[in-house]
């Protein structure tokens, strides 16, 4: 297994918490780990939970010990200044920092990718970084020509559009190229998995994918376009599907991905069926970058009750977006 980074989000959420849970999990990951966050409230939540883990601080990838769980600090600060539980300019400062910092090694090619625990875009902005999420982080510190949120589940995938915009912009966000580079991105990520040939459902913007016009023209003008020249790429894609129905054929096995085309459209069907368990996939970058989909959860912090499935799937499929194995 190869080196990667995990970075614990929000210092005054869950993200040490269940950072630590998913690695006394696996010994592998324990070993291959390189976290960057706030080592005091990792010493704290070690002790809460009652591991015998051993950190090592880094501040170069020269400095790694095996038989440590290596970290990275980019702020160091004693457990009295943070403020479990609640949103701070402090845990914004130190979520960004740690952000920026697993991406410059991953960028150097000390670690293969990044696994992201859950910030809070309210923290981050009260610390001057107005980013709209980790996905815009990203797109913003690496290297990509275009880029896109993939949620990622057993149960469905689906990639978007847009994502954290207003619903009024994120109508003007459907166009024939941002369409056509969706599809293409979710064609070349699924195959990076291992899908030989990913059935791809693209659905539609407006009711009943507009009805032949009846309530819209962006099918018309816009998606079915897209999907036309998707198709002559060879790449398998089909629709637009009415919203209603597509994600429900998907669950059923007809399609392998979901081309949504905003934030809601696809992120509430993937919670409602893998809220525990789904991935957030930044992809189209040159960093891999695989997440939890789930908030900071401020209001459990510090209760030891918070999951860590949704943190151990991204460890894994992360790995597997790094190997190509499926």
């Amino acid at each position: 297994m190869k080196r990667f980074g995990i970075t614990l989000g929000d210092p005054c959420g869950i993200g040490a918490e269940i950072t630590l849970k998913a690695l006394s999990a696996d010994i592998r990951y324990r070993q291959n780990a390189l976290l960057f966050g706030t080592l005091s409230m990792l010493d704290y939540y070690r002790e809460r939970l009652g591991y015998d883990f051993q950190f090592n601080t880094i501040t170069a990838i020269e400095e790694w010990r095996e038989g440590f769980i290596n970290v990275y600090d980019p702020l160091p600060v004693p457990r009295g200044a943070i403020e479990i539980g609640k949103v701070t300019a402090l845990g914004g400062e130190i979520a960004f920092q740690s952000v920026v910092a697993a991406i410059a090694f991953a960028q150097r090619g000390d670690i293969t990718s990044v696994v992201t625990a859950p910030l809070s875009k309210e923290a981050m902005h009260r610390a001057g970084h107005n980013y709209a999420g980790h996905t815009e982080i990203f797109g913003k510190y690496t290297k990509g020509e275009h880029y896109a949120m993939l949620l990622y589940s057993e149960k469905l995938k689906v990639i978007h559009i847009s994502t954290h915009v207003s619903l009024r912009a994120a109508c003007d966000a459907v166009t024939f190229e941002r369409v056509l580079t969706v599809i293409r991105l979710a064609d070349q990520t699924l195959k990076k998995i291992g899908y030989a040939q990913p059935r791809i459902a693209v659905a539609g913007l407006n009711p009943h994918a507009g009805e032949h016009g009846l309530f819209g023209d962006e099918e018309i003008e816009e998606i079915i376009p897209a999907i036309e020249a998707a198709r002559g790429e060879g790449i398998a894609a089909e629709g637009p599907i009415a919203p209603d129905t597509v994600f429900l054929k998907a669950v059923q096995g007809a399609y392998d991905i979901v081309v949504a085309m905003y934030h809601d459209q696809g992120h509430i069907p993937l919670k409602l069926l893998a809220f525990d368990s789904g991935v957030n996939i930044t992809v189209g970058l040159d960093v891999i970058r695989t997440s939890v989909d789930h908030g900071t959860a401020f209001d459990i912090a510090d209760t030891l009750i918070a999951k860590e499935e949704s943190l151990l799937e991204a460890i894994k499929v992360g790995m597997l977006l790094n190997s190509g194995d499926r």
